[in-house]
């Protein structure tokens, strides 16, 4: 019987927690795939590009490398223009496999190099899973080195060219990279992206440019996030090799890089295949073999890679938090410009309705054709009942008069609603075309005037609130004794009259403006409490104006709303959940 053996606790505590950064670090791309950026702040485009990137290195390298931290390591070999990345790669393997030569850039598309038995870590999506893959086994034919691999067309640089080669060392995959100062956009962003998913660096520059401003702002970035460095100082006169490797050593210490591996090379006359002699990459190949052949040391690679990679992600999360909290002010101040333009306009639309000043023109002339001559007010305050009997007789006799001044008022408050939903309207274009953000939200498009359609709307909602009001009559009037007393009046006479009202209130619902066109709405005011009563007209004004205003309101809200569209609703919170996400990720890496 074969004896069981147990579980080692320790590994099963460590693919447990694996496990669980796993699912951190998916919910943090999640997060961030959604995360919107739409406003044109100052600096949103680097933001943009942080994004990209963050979402790049957690596809590319983080998640992979977690989910597989016992697969090869991917050596990238990148560095400046023309120092020599392809020809020390050909050397590395001792036969040509990818292109070199004077005509740049000679690497556009990526070769990754592994030994034959690590293809199946590499021929999936597992890393860089954007790039296609060209798989590919070396034959013992060679051709030179300006003319190996393919010249590939712009389509190339979304593949991955796979090549199988004894000369790899088993545990570790090269992957010759563009050049990172190319004058190729494409190929510098490639270059960005390869190192970024690299556990291991070998930076390849040369004895006259290894200062260049360029590659050192990556090696600062790898400083940064720990990850083990190679540099190989490429084409070395012997005579200035301790005065030139010295200086090189010096800047590394100053830069947090002086744990890196510096290997020279010497310059050197190259062969008929465009290869160095076979001792000029010795040392570097002898490196990466001992390497290749310590696993606790490729693992301890890795995850000093990993842990690092992680921590400067929750730094650039941590930025990006703040970047979306500036995204959510901007908006927040072009949201608030578009209501408080819209909540005066309604504002102001409610003072011309109460203040008397519609009271005047078209509206007082259908007003004065409906209760009669001037003789009539003068008359009013001698004998209401006989003032109720005229004025029920023109209702029962001619109910037209009435129906104008209802059209009268339409048409005179659609005109106020119009004109301050236009200044609102303009206002906000003002406001937000002075801002670059709102700006660009705007684009072309003009929003300075009404919609199409708006007077339309208005005229709808104004015979609404008018059927409303008529309704109003109709319920207060269900009494036999009021009902007998508002059939006399006339339903649209008397609906008139608590309009005249409503538009002559200057003090809420107990003060009327009496001098306002001769007496106008004390006509109205006695006429309804002539069936009503003074309570009951005092709640019928006030039920007929809250019900205006929120019609007005609502017109309003809906112009408002064509600006307001312009804004993300998906922005809302990002900023708290890309911060929660940085605390998060940087335990995890302080963890580690």
């Amino acid at each position: 019987m074969t004896p069981q053996t147990s579980p080692d606790p320790e590994a099963a505590a460590g693919a447990e927690q694996s496990a669980q950064a796993v699912q951190l670090l998916e919910s943090a791309r999640t997060d961030l795939a959604g995360t919107v950026l739409p406003l044109e702040l100052p600096g949103v485009e680097q933001a943009r590009t942080e994004l990209r990137q963050a979402i790049a290195q957690l596809d590319d390298y983080i998640l992979p490398r977690y989910r597989s931290l016992d697969a090869p390591l991917l050596a990238v070999v990148g560095g400046s223009t023309g120092a020599g990345k392809s020809t020390l790669v050909n050397a590395l393997v001792g036969h040509p496999v990818t292109r070199a030569g004077a005509i740049r850039p000679t690497t556009r598309q990526p070769i990754l190099l592994h030994h034959p038995t690590d293809l199946p870590w590499f021929e999936g999506q597992r890393v860089l899973p954007g790039l296609s893959r060209i798989s590919g086994v070396l034959t013992g034919a060679t051709v030179p080195a300006s003319k190996a691999g393919s010249a590939p067309d712009a389509a190339a640089m979304s593949s991955l060219v796979l090549l199988g080669d004894p000369a790899v060392p088993q545990g570790i995959a090269i992957l010759d990279a563009p050049d990172v100062d190319s004058i190729s956009d494409d190929n510098r962003q490639l270059a960005g992206q390869l190192l970024a998913a690299a556990d291991l660096w070998i930076f390849v520059t040369t004895a006259n440019r290894y200062a260049d401003a360029v590659p050192w702002r990556l090696l600062l970035d790898a400083a940064s996030r720990d990850i083990t460095v190679a540099i190989v100082l490429d084409r070395v006169p012997p005579a200035a090799e301790a005065e030139v490797s010295e200086d090189l050593r010096n800047l590394l210490k100053q830069e947090g890089l002086g744990r890196a591996e510096l290997f020279v090379v010497h310059e050197a006359v190259l062969d008929d295949m465009g290869m160095l002699p076979h001792q000029a990459g010795e040392p570097l190949r002898s490196w990466l073999r001992d390497l290749a052949a310590d696993a606790a040391g490729r693992a301890g690679i890795a995850r000093r890679t990993l842990n690092g990679a992680v921590k400067a992600l929750a730094e650039r999360l941590q930025v990006l938090a703040a970047r979306a909290s500036e995204q959510d002010a901007a908006a927040a101040a072009l949201r608030k410009q578009a209501v408080d333009a819209h909540e005066e306009a309604v504002d102001r639309i409610l003072d011309a309705t109460k203040d008397g000043a519609l009271l005047r023109g078209e509206v007082l002339a259908r007003w004065q054709d409906f209760v009669g001559t001037g003789e009539f007010f003068r008359n009013l305050e001698q004998n209401i009942g006989r003032m109720r009997d005229r004025v029920g007789a023109f209702f029962r006799g001619e109910p037209t008069p009435a129906v104008r001044v209802e059209t009268a008022i339409e048409s005179g408050l659609q005109a106020v609603i119009l004109d301050e939903a236009r200044n609102a309207a303009e206002d906000t274009d003002r406001r937000w075309r002075a801002d670059p953000a709102g700006r660009q939200l705007l684009g072309t498009d003009d929003l300075s005037g009404n919609s199409e359609g708006f007077p339309d709307r208005i005229s709808a909602e104004i015979r609404a609130w008018q059927g409303d009001l008529m309704e109003l009559i109709r319920t207060e009037g269900q009494g036999k004794r009021a009902k007998a007393r508002w059939l006399s009046f006339g339903i649209n006479g008397l609906g008139a009259a608590l309009m005249i009202v409503v538009f002559s209130m200057t003090a809420g619902l107990t003060g009327l403006e009496i001098g306002v066109a001769g007496g106008t709405a004390v006509v109205g005011q006695k006429l309804l409490e002539a069936v009503f009563g003074e309570d009951a007209v005092r709640r019928l004004a006030r039920t007929a104006r809250e019900d205006l205003h929120r019609r007005c309101r609502t017109l309003l809200e809906a112009e408002r709303q064509r600006f307001l569209n312009r804004l993300s609703s998906d922005t809302a919170g990002e900023a708290d959940v890309l911060a929660g996400h940085a605390s998060t990720l940087a335990r995890l890496a302080a963890r580690a």
